[in-house]
């Protein structure tokens, strides 16, 4: 089997996991979306995944008890090892409420290849972004567990990225986004690129 190195050499880049963490309405998938298209049009291979595509495929079976919640997040980031092996960066998109479910994915994924972002948009602008009604319905008793109104949230203590989206523009907070994954994730193109000029010379000569 091909090693990791053997595929970042192909891609050009370094796999890694972007965890997006955050309240549901906070942000997340929209920021995701906007830093796929940027890193996409970088030449830089990407998965988005989240609830919608997790939970109708490999995770179908997981209810929401606390039980099936951490099962939910121990499959996602096994999944995401297994895309980062292969020179992927994931965006993960959940919300992934407590310390502990975060910290097993990291240490699942490895730390260094790991990058925790918290979608820190307060509370009130969440409920005010929510077209679904889930935050009323919370409120109302009508979705039992539901993180910010009956289940708390943890917030992160040190994550890497740090994103409230409440006052800021979709670009400016994907150039945050960017500036701090690119240089992570695009030495390995440069070193590649360098060694394929030596051995042009090389062969030239």
């Amino acid at each position: 089997m091909e090693s990791r190195t053997d595929k970042e050499r192909l891609l050009g880049h370094r796999g890694a996991v972007v965890w997006f963490t955050g309240l549901s309405g906070s942000g997340k998938s929209t920021l995701a979306i906007a830093l796929e298209r940027e890193l996409s049009a970088r030449g830089i291979l990407c998965r988005i995944l989240d609830g919608d595509n997790v939970r109708c495929g490999i995770n179908a079976g997981l209810g929401f008890s606390e039980a099936d919640r951490r099962e939910n997040i121990r499959r996602v980031a096994e999944v995401c090892r297994l895309f980062v092996d292969t020179g992927v960066v994931v965006l993960a998109c959940f919300v992934s409420p407590t310390r502990e479910l975060r910290r097993m994915a990291r240490e699942i994924v490895g730390t260094e290849d790991f990058c925790e972002v918290y979608v820190a948009t307060p509370l009130g602008e969440c409920e005010r972004r929510d077209v679904k009604g889930l935050y009323a319905k919370a409120r109302r008793g009508e979705i039992r567990d539901f993180t910010g109104i009956s289940a708390p949230f943890e917030v992160p203590e040190r994550p890497e990225l740090r994103i409230d989206t409440s006052g800021r523009s979709v670009g400016a907070c994907t150039e945050q986004l960017l500036q701090h994954l690119l240089p992570q994730i695009t030495h390995n193109r440069e070193l590649s690129s360098e060694a394929d000029r030596i051995g042009n010379i090389r062969t030239e000569k």
